[in-house]
């Protein structure tokens, strides 16, 4: 216990304020391997580690690394995040003025998802990566991000589905994809990294607190066919074809295994399966190594919680408990040095990847300044990315407003929202444009009412609102739901509109002006009650928008842009939270589960995925169709040539997209595949493929490509490997089935995929 407390204090000591870099020119470290840039990285880092002695292994392990002062290694803060942007985090620090107080807070994930903009989203990460290795090179940022969040957004009560792009598999695959090129700088980029991002939370993640089962002791009970279908393929984007530099293992288990003590899990899928190489690391989510012990209760002792974890392959405590822990392990001979030096070679080699060990006249990163924060197009960049995810819901024809609105009451709970916009996980933003301000710059007299907070039961501000009601041309209600009701360690128990603001506006409705309705917040709400009402005149999604949210949607509502974003998440009736239990991980629908996302579901959505309208109007035609048929045997051999032969090609088609109204607009082509191949039940529809053309003209045609692997109309078996069946299939251009072609596979089922069997038993 003498040598535990010893670590514990040499690592509060190391603790993490400003952020240096080892002296390879002279210091301690000169004449040793890691200094030597003609040698790869796991050798540099090998020889690095070698150094160590168990104490000083053992004090590494957490993410504020004290380094080891003897060997002249600074102390390293792993706990950077950026969502969204650069973000307040343990190694993150913004000054309180002048450079580095700010950084470009773009929307939240789930609204940049509705754009389904591949290269919006590998721009956002360009920017974002580019903004947080200026912030390192002045000691206000790490190297390592821990973004992003891509468990699907399956259920709509959970309450950080707004820190994801949506619910449905392809999409989130695509999206971290772009997302990790930008961040990283390239497909895993020579000879550095720009930063290197880290996906989570690894795996089946998606319950915070909910009728008493807490996320940080959950048991997830998934079947190897629904891990392999849903829960996993962004993971296989992220680690497997984007290269991510990191993973984040999650609080909860699977089937029994408290994620960050899995070998199944962090071995056999990620390190094996997925070919996660020795120079990317594992981080366990914060205090989840904690959790391994209590509340999970998988082992008995905290020594043997610690060993489990770094066994299994988490190479990095977000916490304290390996510094705690560690060392009885150790002494009981529950883990060996060479595990402890194994897993600092995975985070030493990637700071090696990152050019922390290397001159910095040879690192163009290394040259970036305050002048590469907030640039001019990374402001458009967020106002764009606003701007393309907002979602049209409902039209009558008053949007866009008439030039002769000139009077607005703009009412609600996010009417004058700021920071509101930011969602969680945000930083310091350069400005924020308010809705209020956002009318204002659009040349409107703005009379502002806040009437009702989000739940608030109080009724006072209701005269004052609709006396402003009463004075305008049109009313604008800003309501919805934000961080008071879904956040991090907060689900929502209903779905429902929050009863004050309906109360709210049923009152505006009765003044009888023209009445428009701006829903914000992550997860959907129940709108049945403002689609069937004629008396509401339009109604958009706008989620959390970020810096330039206001100006972003009164541009929209005003017509300067055209609104061309599509729901990435299933808006279902407020009943469903009756009629299957978050904890339930099955996709598929049964006598106790009406199924889950628009893949599964078996009742009528509210608004289902994909849907949004336009102020134009399109016609379509095929300008490249499929053949007929296909045989299966003769595209599996023509996709050999591929690493991984579920990436291998199907088919290109192409789809004319022609503007037959009046207003410039862009187009979001959604590709669907459906057919009864393989087992029963089958899925209602699958994304197969997507893009976003923009600003078509009037009259103009806009050619789009759509691209279709043989993952993409593949289906898992029971076991979780993947298949092509034989069997007619109908492809459907967007959720109302546009323009629909057939054709048939023909020949023998083939596998495309070995999943990995779990032999552990918990």
């Amino acid at each position: 216990m003498n040598t535990q407390r010893l670590l514990v204090s040499a690592l509060a000591a190391g603790s993490v304020v400003a952020y240096g870099f080892p002296d390879c020119q002279s210091g301690p470290l000169t004449h040793n391997a890691i200094c030597d840039t003609a040698l790869d990285p796991i050798t540099r880092a090998t020889a690095l580690v070698e150094l160590f002695t168990v104490p000083e292994l053992i004090n590494n392990t957490v993410n504020t690394s004290p380094g080891v002062p003897r060997l002249g290694l600074p102390a390293y803060q792993w706990w950077s995040e950026a969502l969204h942007g650069i973000a307040e985090s343990p190694g993150v620090n913004f000054s309180t003025s002048g450079e580095f107080s700010y950084a470009t807070s773009f929307p939240q994930p789930i609204l940049m998802g509705a754009a389904f903009d591949d290269q919006l989203i590998q721009s956002v990460g360009s920017i974002v990566g580019m903004e947080g290795r200026a912030f390192n090179n002045y000691g206000r940022a790490g190297l390592d991000f821990w973004t992003p969040n891509i468990n699907p957004f399956k259920d709509p009560r959970w309450g950080r589905g707004q820190e994801t792009p949506g619910e449905d598999p392809y999409h989130i695959a695509q999206y971290v994809y772009n997302l990790v090129v930008g961040l990283q700088g390239g497909l895993d980029p020579k000879p550095y990294y720009q930063v290197v991002s880290t996906c989570k939370h690894f795996a089946g993640y998606d319950l915070e607190d909910w009728d008493g089962n807490v996320r940080y002791g959950f048991n997830a009970l998934i079947t190897p066919q629904d891990l392999a279908e849903y829960y996993l393929p962004s993971f296989q984007s992220c680690y497997r074809d984007a290269k991510v530099g990191a993973a984040m293992c999650s609080y909860n288990a699977v089937n029994g295994v408290p994620s960050c003590a899995d070998t199944y899990l962090l071995q056999d899928i990620l390190r094996d399966f997925y070919s996660f190489t020795q120079d990317r690391w594992i981080t366990s989510d914060c205090d989840a190594i904690d959790n391994i012990y209590s509340p999970h209760n998988y082992t008995t002792t905290p020594q043997q919680a610690v060993a489990d974890a770094l066994k299994a392959g988490t190479d990095l405590d977000c916490g304290t408990f390996y510094a705690e822990w560690l060392p009885l392990a150790y002494n009981e001979s529950l883990i060996t040095e060479t595990e402890l030096r194994t897993s600092l070679i995975h985070q030493y080699a990637s700071l090696v990847r990152l050019g922390y060990f290397d001159p910095e006249e040879w690192q163009p990163y290394r040259a970036y300044n305050w002048n590469n924060v907030n640039t001019p197009p990374a402001q458009q960049l967020a106002y764009q990315a606003a701007v393309e995810g907002i979602v049209l819901l409902k039209n009558d024809g008053i949007l866009p407003l008439s030039s002769s609105i000139k009077n607005i009451a703009l009412i609600g709970p996010w009417a004058n929202a700021t920071t509101q916009m930011q969602g969680n996980y945000f930083g310091v933003a350069p400005y924020l444009i308010s809705p209020v301000m956002g009318a204002m710059e659009n040349g409107y007299n703005v009379t502002y009412a806040l009437g009702t907070n989000i739940t608030s039961n109080d009724t006072s501000e209701f005269a004052a609102a609709v006396a402003a009601a009463k004075e305008a041309d049109a009313v604008i209600y800003a309501g919805g739901i934000d961080l008071t009701v879904e956040a991090e360690a907060l689900d929502r128990s209903t779905i429902a509109w929050p009863g004050n603001q309906l109360n709210l506006l049923t009152e505006l409705q009765a003044v009888g002006k023209p009445l428009i309705v701006v829903q914000f917040g992550g997860g959907q709400l129940d709108d049945t009650i403002l689609k069937g009402n004629a008396s509401v005149d339009a109604l958009v999604w706008a989620g959390y928008p970020g810096q330039s949210g206001g100006k972003a949607v009164f541009d929209i509502l005003s017509g300067k842009v055209a609104p061309a974003g599509r729901l990435p998440i299933t808006q279902y009736p407020a009943s469903y939270v009756n009629e299957i239990p978050m904890t339930d991980m099955n996709l598929r629908p049964s006598v106790t589960s009406p199924g889950r996302t628009y893949i599964w579901y078996a009742g009528m959505p509210i608004y289902e995925f994909g849907y949004g309208e336009h102020y134009t109007t399109f016609s379509y035609k095929w300008a490249r169709a499929l053949a007929s048929s296909y045989n299966i045997q003769d595209l599996a051999a023509a996709g050999m040539s591929v690493s991984y032969l579920d990436n291998a090609l199907f088919a290109k088609l192409a789809v004319d997209v022609t503007n037959t109204g009046q207003v410039t607009s862009d187009y979001v082509s959604l590709l669907f595949a459906n057919g009864t191949s393989g087992t029963a039940p089958y899925p209602n529809k699958v994304l197969v493929s997507y893009a976003r053309s923009h600003s078509i003209a009037p009259g103009s045609t806009a050619t789009v490509e759509l691209r279709i692997t043989l993952g993409n109309l593949a289906r898992a078996d029971a076991s979780g490997n993947f298949w092509l069946y034989p069997g007619m299939y109908e492809l459907a251009l967007d959720t109302s089935g546009v323009l629909t072609t057939n054709f048939e596979l023909t020949g023998t089922a083939a596998q495309i995929t070995q999943f990995p069997q779990n032999t552990m038993t918990s």
